[in-house]
């Protein structure tokens, strides 16, 4: 009796067994047949979910447009009250408010030097909100190898099982190897998936602060170029 035979008989006595109605596996004693890899698994699971809800909030709060600041900011420049619009930049307290703060700070110099200055701050703001999002990148590509991984051992340990059992081959002896075999799979590939879409809307969202960053430093140098 081969392999395919062998789960292919398991599949069967699964679904045509009068027993099978009244086997209900709970999604807790589905996950333990995955060993220990489900345990790395589970962890992984955890420090994705725990991530993308702290960056997601971080970044939302990052993106906020408040074009009263600027209006603000450029009021209180056309009048000479740098004070005050490093004061308004101090209480805001956004990306956007400390790059403006950086750049007010470096009026008296070279534009070049004040733009340079402002582009330092954005670097090191969207550093800051890339924290964390690699490694959920690193967990969607090991989450499914991990799984994969229990595929092979759990498939070598059938085979163990089924040499050791020499003539008298049990599906039942089988079983833990093959359930280790396809809950690693599965669950491999869903930690794997969610942390890819997870991983993809936090570098969607940084994108879009950095855009935001960009627009308002030309935004910033524009008023300085203008005529008083």
């Amino acid at each position: 009796m081969n392999l395919s035979s062998i789960i292919l008989q398991v599949s069967t006595d699964l679904i045509s067994s009068p027993e099978a109605d009244e086997i209900r596996l709970s999604l807790w004693e589905l996950a333990k047949e995955g060993g220990w890899i489900m345990v790395i698994l589970a962890i992984f699971s955890v420090i994705a979910v725990y991530i993308f809800s702290e960056r997601f909030i971080t970044i939302n709060k990052a993106s906020k447009k408040d074009d009263n600041f600027m209006n603000m900011i450029r009021s209180y420049m056309f009048e000479g009250k740098l004070d005050d619009a490093k004061h308004l930049c101090e209480e805001t307290d956004t990306p956007i408010s400390r790059m403006i703060e950086k750049g007010i700070s470096r009026i008296g110099k070279p534009l070049n030097d004040i733009q340079t200055a402002i582009e330092n701050v954005g670097n090191l703001e969207v550093s800051k909100l890339e924290k964390g999002v690699a490694l959920i990148g690193m967990i969607s590509g090991a989450a499914p190898m991990l799984g994969f991984l229990g595929t092979v051992t759990g498939m070598i340990r059938a085979f163990y099982d089924m040499s050791m059992a020499g003539n008298n081959i049990d599906i039942e002896l089988l079983s833990t190897g093959i359930y280790q075999a396809m809950v690693t799979t599965v669950g491999g590939l869903i930690v794997g998936i969610i942390a890819y879409i997870f991983y993809n809307i936090l570098v969607s969202r940084i994108d879009n602060v950095v855009n935001l960053l960009e627009s308002k430093s030309i935004e910033f140098m524009d008023v300085l170029n203008e005529p008083a």
